[in-house]
């Protein structure tokens, strides 16, 4: 079984045009993004997924792989499904993807998602979660958050406060979903075949389809958040966090 990883990277963006080839720290964020995604060590491989030549010439341009795909993808998910089809991935290799306006994550948490996917050959795929601590995010929309049961499977998906606490509860706690995915190919290629759910259209989300459809998300507990590039200024906190500042885990190893 093969690992590949794939960044979905488009140049256009309503809030933030051209932002894969925003420079951060003298480098464009995409390069960022592929040099990390590297650092994970079960990855076979990592292509960047874009429908631009200024991001494919860029990527090619640091020795990087990419590939190019059709410009009318509704999401990142398929459009990485194009690039796997086109390298030829097997049904049972493993699919990551990982968003290029996550420059600063760490590659542990590629390796914590993965690892329930190697470990049991029934799961078809698996997301990130961590712990919340700042209580704005807990009501922030922006930030996704998840709820889980006994087995570390995912219950729900919502940019809505979840669980709700009715009363109040000093213990409670609250996690945030991060936007990384690993699908097995088989279910990735059944995945982006469905049609979009009630509850993906409701919340947005496109991980409740699975849901929807019965299917089981893994959903295994970062010990660090990601932050992610959505505005121009963003990129400014990007920088603080490589300049020496990097991301602290959310809760002790």
């Amino acid at each position: 079984m093969n690992i590949f990883a794939f960044i979905p990277a488009r140049y256009q963006s309503s809030r933030f045009p051209g932002k894969p080839l925003a420079m951060i720290n003298g480098k464009p964020m995409i390069r960022h993004t592929y040099e990390r995604a590297l650092a994970c060590p079960e990855l076979s491989a990592v292509y960047v997924a874009t429908d631009d030549d200024r991001i494919l010439e860029c990527v090619k341009g640091f020795g990087g792989k990419a590939l190019m795909t059709r410009r009318d993808h509704v999401s990142g998910t398929d459009r990485i499904a194009e690039a796997a089809r086109k390298i030829g991935v097997k049904d049972r290799d493993l699919v990551v993807n990982i968003q290029g306006d996550q420059p600063a994550f760490q590659p542990q948490v590629v390796s914590a998602m993965i690892a329930p996917l190697v470990a049991d050959e029934t799961i078809p795929m698996s997301t990130l979660k961590c712990r919340i601590r700042d209580e704005k995010d807990v009501t922030n929309p922006n930030h996704v958050k998840v709820v889980t049961d006994n087995h570390g499977f995912a219950l729900y998906f919502s940019r809505c406060p979840i669980p709700f606490c009715r009363d109040a509860s000093p213990g409670r706690v609250h996690y945030k979903h991060l936007g990384f995915y690993c699908f097995r190919m088989d279910f990735l290629l059944e995945f982006t075949a469905l049609p979009e759910g009630k509850l993906e259209s409701l919340e947005k989300l496109e991980q409740l389809r699975a849901l929807e459809n019965g299917y089981r998300i893994s959903v295994p507990e970062s010990m660090y958040d990601s932050i992610e590039v959505d505005v121009p200024d963003d990129v400014e906190a990007i920088e603080q966090c490589l300049n020496g500042h990097p991301q602290s885990p959310t809760r002790s190893p």
